[in-house]
């Protein structure tokens, strides 16, 4: 065992832990790693090392302490652990063997009220605490994911170089890696690139059912690998041509996999999120009640025992139509996410650069795509999606596709719920006057919750005696 101090901790060394961790050591880094003995992992360690017995600049512990004394100070550490209870356990037991002015990163994907409470209890620790959303599953986290670090300014500028030379590199060379903000902020907009994620697997997943009806998967790759060659181009609908050609023998994969989408809470957390700041966040809530729905396959079957399976499939496919709809539902999906954060920023006071976001999630992260290029493009002039030409004309233009999707999907019997939720969401922001007079109208009916008049300031405020 190497008596020469590292430079840097990994807390972890589950599958995004071992994969970080062999990231920054590639990076000539003289690193520590750390796992637990116990609860069906003692032999985490022992395996990790063995594999990477030819690296000379890792050492491995099991015991806190000696990983701890094994670091240079002030020491910057890593955590790789699930989000959670977890979390503030470890902190915790970290804590007491810290020293004043030590950095540590929460790496996982905590929600950010829980990020804020932990910079706070680090602070009266004397302990430096940094939030950072990383994105790109295994993969990312050893080739180059998409890092989003929430803190003091002044601790990320000390664990800058480590994970800035981790991060995968955008377009023009810079690393997907930049200081956020203060305390959850880093989190938080991690929470809401996993919403942003939700929407785009389920936009995905809704074109799959409309165009399943008349296309084999083979055929509906091949449209999606056209697509994918364009301005739609993303990490997401790659994938998506990947896993409909994927065989298992005679038989597509995706015909055997049963339709019960899993989730672990991050898609709900921004929809949360959008109801706590009261900004509407509708493809989002759409994206996490789809799978929820998806998860009542028994009920499911009983309730399709009531419909005629003779029904015939109606209504003309048009390809064409359909992908300007897509480009307009991924759009708007966009304009809500940003819109999120921009509330987010100006409740906390964060000060969040939109251009620094979409570009940091041009490469590395799961929801990558040729629209995170422009946007870090668009926001150097605009601060809204719907501010920028190159967004209101889309929708302006493809509203009738849109529309004809939702047509589609009623013809065939193919629930849309994103897709409907988009065209809802640009109508309803396209719209001078709503119906929600009267709701204000009952309101005031049954509450005497008063209402403003369209012949009247609108700081004055009236009740009728109805």
């Amino acid at each position: 065992m190497s008596t020469k101090k590292s430079e840097f901790g990994v807390f972890g060394l589950g599958v995004m832990g071992s994969s970080i961790s062999l990231n920054i050591a590639d990076k000539g880094y003289e690193l520590s790693v750390y796992n637990r003995a116990e609860g069906g992992e003692e032999e985490v360690v022992d395996r990790f090392m063995s594999a990477n017995e030819h690296r000379k600049n890792i050492q491995g512990f099991t015991d806190l302490k000696r990983f701890i004394a094994s670091i240079a100070k002030p020491r910057k550490m890593l955590i790789m652990i699930k989000a959670g209870p977890t979390v503030d356990l470890v902190l915790n037991n970290l804590f007491p063997l810290l020293s004043k002015g030590d950095i540590i990163i929460d790496g996982g994907n905590s929600h950010y009220l829980n990020t804020k409470r932990r910079f706070e209890q680090a602070q009266s620790h004397g302990i430096e605490f940094i939030g950072a959303g990383i994105s790109g599953g295994e993969e990312g986290a050893r080739k180059g994911p998409s890092i989003m670090p929430g803190g003091k300014k002044e601790s990320y500028d000390l664990v800058a170089a480590v994970l800035e030379s981790i991060a995968a590199k955008d377009d023009f060379g810079k690393t997907c890696c930049t200081y956020i903000g203060p305390e959850g902020s880093g989190h938080f907009i991690k929470m809401v690139h996993n919403g942003i994620e939700y929407v785009e697997m389920q936009l995905l997943t809704e074109l799959y059912a409309l165009m399943s009806n008349k296309m084999s998967n083979e055929e509906i790759a091949e449209v999606f690998e056209s697509w994918n060659e364009g301005a739609l181009s993303s990490y997401l609908l790659e994938i998506t041509v990947q896993i409909l050609k994927k065989k298992e023998g005679d038989k597509y994969l995706l015909d055997l996999i049963l339709d019960k989408a899993g989730n672990k809470g991050t898609g709900s957390w921004s929809s949360k999120a959008a109801f706590d700041l009261g900004i509407p966040n509708t493809m989002m809530s759409s994206a996490v009640f789809a799978r929820y729905i998806s998860s009542f396959k028994d009920v499911r079957i009983k309730m399709s025992g009531l419909i005629d399976s003779r029904q015939s499939i109606d209504g003309d496919q048009n390809l064409v139509s359909l992908k300007k709809a897509y480009e307009c539902a991924r759009l708007i999906n966009h304009q809500q996410g940003f819109k999120l954060m921009q509330f987010a920023s100006d409740t906390y006071k964060w000060g969040l650069n939109f251009s620094d976001i979409a570009r940091i999630w041009s490469n590395g992260c799961i929801i990558k795509s040729h629209l995170m290029n422009e946007l870090h493009k668009e926001f150097q002039c605009s601060a809204d999606l719907f501010d920028m030409d190159l967004v209101t004309d889309q929708l302006i233009n493809g509203e009738s596709d849109l529309r004809e999707t939702l047509i589609l999907g009623l013809r065939q019997r193919v629930s849309t719920h994103c897709f409907s939720s988009s065209y809802h969401y640009w109508v309803d922001m396209t719209t001078k006057s709503l119906p929600a007079n009267l709701i204000q109208a009952q309101r005031d009916f049954f509450g005497a919750h008063t209402y403003q008049r369209v012949d009247s300031p609108e700081s004055e405020f009236y009740h009728t005696q109805w």
